[in-house]
């Protein structure tokens, strides 16, 4: 593992990078801008899940490593997608006019 992080140093330094810079971004959106966040977040989702199945595809199966990454990444992208749509559904029928019985 320590030969792997040695090796792609650089890459390790860019997710720190852009989870550190992720969440300042975060934090600063006013509420108002949420639910359109959502939706782009979850279409960059839908990259990572191409992304990943990309890795898994052009990989060794012999590499361990390379193929934990792509499938945490592959899950984590899924679970972040379904609950966006979640939450977006529940927000978007908030809106729908109530049926009178």
């Amino acid at each position: 593992m320590i030969a792997f992080i040695q090796e792609n140093l650089i890459m390790a330094y860019l997710l720190v990078f852009t989870v550190v810079l992720g969440f300042e971004l975060i934090s600063k959106v006013p509420t108002v801008l949420h639910t359109p966040l959502m939706s782009g977040a979850n279409a960059i989702s839908g990259i990572v899940v191409i992304g990943a199945i990309f890795l898994l595809r052009t990989n060794d199966s012999g590499d361990i490593i390379k193929m934990l990454i792509g499938s945490a990444a592959i899950i984590l992208a899924m679970i972040n997608i379904v609950g966006g749509f979640a939450v977006t559904n529940r927000m978007l029928s908030m809106f729908n006019k109530k049926k009178k019985d």
